[in-house]
């Protein structure tokens, strides 16, 4: 009778497993597969079904256990709902890849997870097969260090309000300095994530061309060294509070510097790219090709951007 009850309790974890990792069964040939007959696996998918019954779900996720007619098996609903398509996960293994992020180790453990964790089994290879020869020609950015567990614990600073020390060198930097900063938020843009934070510590006027400028300063996170999150809290007023969605629209180059508004006429053939690049572009005429646009930008990010497209920009 042990024997037996282990046996039943063996085929029905393996149904339900196979089923959570999104495989349409069929009854005919899990009878086969157990040896049992279907009688015993539609038994097995009712006890299933009873289980799903009593198991609290949110609106958003349902435990279904359905027959699916076109396919002729069984699955559960929220399958289709929770797991990405192919075509989902196919564009954002590439927007990772094209991203060059991470180191070559890390970027594969990212992928290697995602796809395990959010594409279905069958779907795995073919989405593998897709990416492949991008993984094994990819490049890591130059600094290639790891640096998530250091991202992370910024973030957990981010969300507790607390400041944090570091060593900081710069691109151009001959000596490095050390850095005590309230941490608003962390962005990314072309190969690196960066720290957007409200330096402290510091003379104004030697440090900032501006010294009124009390806009974040931007810090690329690979360049951190020595990160100390310290117990002093910092508190912001809501109506002072750092909104990154706003601060992302206006900081596209990644330096810091106060809010200024620009002014050009652009030539060129992609007026789709200069508006997708600058969230905050209008058009604000346009005359046989020639567009005047103007866009609010933190820094002097821009003026090397606009500088970089040649004869396509003049500036106003």
């Amino acid at each position: 009778m042990y024997e037996n009850d282990q046996n039943k309790s063996n085929r029905v974890l393996t149904i339900y497993s196979e089923l959570l990792n999104g495989k349409i069964l069929n009854k005919k040939d899990l009878a086969e597969k157990f040896h049992v007959n279907e009688k015993t696996i539609q038994r097995d998918l009712e006890d299933i079904r009873l289980f799903l019954d009593g198991q609290f779900v949110s609106e958003d996720i349902h435990n279904d256990l359905i027959y699916d007619y076109k396919y002729r098996g069984y699955r559960f609903e929220h399958i289709d709902k929770m797991k990405f398509t192919n075509d989902e996960i196919l564009a954002i293994c590439k927007i990772l890849l094209d991203s060059r992020a991470f180191r070559k180790d890390d970027m594969k453990t990212i992928l290697a997870k995602l796809l395990d964790c959010c594409v279905p089994k069958e779907s795995q290879k073919i989405v593998t097969g897709l990416i492949g020869n991008e993984i094994y020609h990819y490049i890591p950015p130059t600094h290639n260090s790891h640096f998530l567990n250091k991202m992370w614990s910024i973030g957990t600073a981010i969300r507790d309000g607390l400041k944090i020390q570091f060593f900081y060198k710069g691109i151009q930097g001959k000596i490095g300095h050390e850095r005590t900063v309230k941490p608003l938020a962390i962005m990314f843009s072309e190969y690196y994530f960066y720290l957007a934070a409200i330096l402290e510590n510091v003379n104004p006027k030697k440090q900032f061309e501006n010294p009124d400028d009390i806009n974040p300063t931007i810090y690329r996170i690979d360049r951190i060294n020595g990160l100390k999150i310290t117990s002093e809290h910092f508190l912001i007023p809501y109506k002072d509070r750092f909104e990154e969605g706003e601060f992302r629209k206006r900081i596209q180059f990644m330096f810091g510097g106060k809010l200024k508004r620009v002014k050009f006429e652009y030539t060129g053939y992609s007026l789709e790219a200069v508006l997708d690049r600058l969230p905050t572009a209008k058009i604000i005429r346009e005359n046989n090709g020639k567009y005047i646009i103007q866009a609010e930008v933190f820094g002097d990010g821009i003026d090397m951007w606009l500088k970089s497209q040649g004869e396509n920009v003049k500036i106003i």
